[in-house]
C-alpha cells in the first residue's frame, strides 16, 4: 500500500482494535486478549511509522491518535454501553473536525 494517508487510517483502525483489546485484557490477566494488544498494537506503529515517513510525523500522528480515539470512544458506548451523552458526542464531533482540519491542511 503505497497511499501514506491510507496507512495512517489503517494504523488508527489497528489502535482501535489494540485499545479494545485493553478492555478484555482485564489488566492483562487473560493471556491471548493481552497477546492481541501486544500484536495489535506493534503492527499499528509499524504502519504508522511507515506513514510517517511520506507525511509530516506531527500530522500522521495526530491523526492516528485522532483516530483512534473516536474510534474507541464509539465502540465504548456501542459495545460497553457507556453514556452518549452531548458532551461526549459534542467531544467526538470535534475530534472529527480536528482529523478532518489536519488531513486538509
Amino acid at each position: 500500500m503505497s497511499n501514506p494517508w491510507a496507512l495512517v487510517f489503517l494504523a488508527g483502525a489497528l489502535e482501535i482494535v489494540w485499545a479494545l483489546g485493553l478492555k478484555y485484557s482485564v489488566g492483562f490477566t487473560r493471556f491471548w486478549p493481552s497477546a492481541a494488544v501486544v500484536v495489535f498494537a506493534l503492527a499499528s506503529f509499524v504502519v504508522l511509522a511507515e506513514a510517517a515517513r511520506s507525511l509530516p510525523l506531527g500530522t500522521a500522528y495526530a491523526v492516528w491518535v485522532g483516530i483512534g480515539a473516536l474510534g474507541t470512544a464509539i465502540a465504548g458506548m456501542v459495545l460497553f454501553a457507556e453514556p452518549a451523552t452531548m458532551l461526549r458526542i459534542g467531544g467526538i464531533l470535534l475530534i472529527v473536525a480536528g482529523i478532518v482540519l489536519l488531513k486538509l491542511a
